[in-house]
């Protein structure tokens, strides 16, 4: 993919979480974006205050206002627009440039040095825990699967990229999207059957986890009670919640004030007395995942990876509280 003679780009499908965030990468970069969704929602009108065109019915009309030559219009779809759609049919018939947001994601990120969480579930807590340990150190890009709390987005992007920047991606197995990428680190957080309408059996589903982590660069880290230990080139270490065979681990647990504290061992250190504010012992162990992640950068710090898990929000409706009081709690969560 050739984005120098690039000016324009549209998205097809532009409401989604992912797709949103990569509309909103490539505003704040510079380019003229706009696209089609079939429902305004919350976040199509944040994207429309921030100065990119969405329309909610297939025009071509609409369409051709924001797009130019097939030279300088990437265009960017979800699979689930419909073969049939008016705007895919006429960008199909008139060769315009169609990429799935997957590949557009791997462009990106390939290009960084990337930290990636997958797994059946955990991904999008993980990623975002990573995303804002990351940020606490050095500006980071965050492609984040939910809206934080912290940032009120699902994009974090520094006002100065350079090829050291840190990338951090939800590397989502649906459709086999996170074969499109090849991080520096990854965790994999669950290998659980799903998604079964694209793989048709959990066999199918296993062989493209190990086909991701084949394509990891350095470290593959690995939930350690998961039945799954593919073949790398990278190193393997594991985390658990607190299982001590782990390289990653949680203990001295307690609940204090409705706040978990616990100290997370490592094969370095122990960080200690971390004061959590996320409800859920999987929540725990998704901290000791991004943690696990965190510390194969050789810059980042214990001591702020504490102080960021202490400070992180959660993610819209991930198990989100609401009302928070000695006598009353409210959790929304989508699922």
């Amino acid at each position: 993919m050739n984005l120098l003679s690039i000016k324009h780009i549209y998205f097809l499908g532009i409401g989604g979480i992912g797709m949103s965030a990569l509309a909103r990468y490539y505003k704040r970069l510079g380019y003229a974006v706009a696209g089609y969704d079939k429902t305004e929602s919350p976040l199509t009108q944040a994207l429309v205050q921030e100065g990119i065109a969405v329309n909610y019915m297939e025009s071509i009309a609409f369409m051709q206002q924001h797009i130019n030559t097939t030279n300088d219009t990437l265009i960017v779809l979800t699979p689930a627009v419909p073969k049939t759609h008016l705007e895919l049919v006429y960008l199909q018939t008139h060769k315009y440039n169609l990429y799935k947001r997957a590949q557009v994601l791997g462009h990106i990120s390939n290009n960084q040095p990337t930290l990636a969480i997958a797994g059946t579930h955990g991904k999008t807590t993980t990623s975002s825990m990573l995303g804002h340990i990351m940020q606490c150190h050095t500006p980071t890009i965050a492609f984040m699967g939910g809206i934080t709390a912290n940032y009120n987005s699902n994009l974090l992007l520094p006002e100065i990229i350079t090829a050291q920047t840190p990338c951090v991606v939800e590397a989502d197995e649906y459709d086999r999207s996170f074969l499109t990428l090849h991080p520096q680190v990854a965790a994999i957080t669950s290998v659980d059957a799903d998604h079964l309408d694209i793989y048709g059996t959990h066999d199918y589903l296993l062989e493209s986890f190990a086909l991701f982590a084949q394509q990891v660069n350095q470290t593959v880290i690995l939930k350690h009670e998961l039945n799954f230990t593919p073949t790398t080139k990278a190193t393997q270490l594991t985390y658990s919640l607190n299982n001590i065979n782990a390289h990653y681990y949680a203990t001295n647990i307690t609940i204090v004030d409705g706040f978990y504290v616990f100290d997370i061992v490592t094969p370095s250190e122990t960080i200690t007395n971390i004061k959590f504010g996320m409800p859920g012992l999987h929540n725990v162990e998704n901290a000791i995942a991004a943690t696990a992640v965190a510390m194969q950068m050789p810059y980042v710090k214990t001591s702020i990876i504490k102080e960021a898990l202490q400070s992180f929000g959660g993610v819209k409706r991930r198990f989100e509280y609401i009302v928070r009081t000695p006598r009353c709690i409210y959790i929304d969560d989508y699922a």
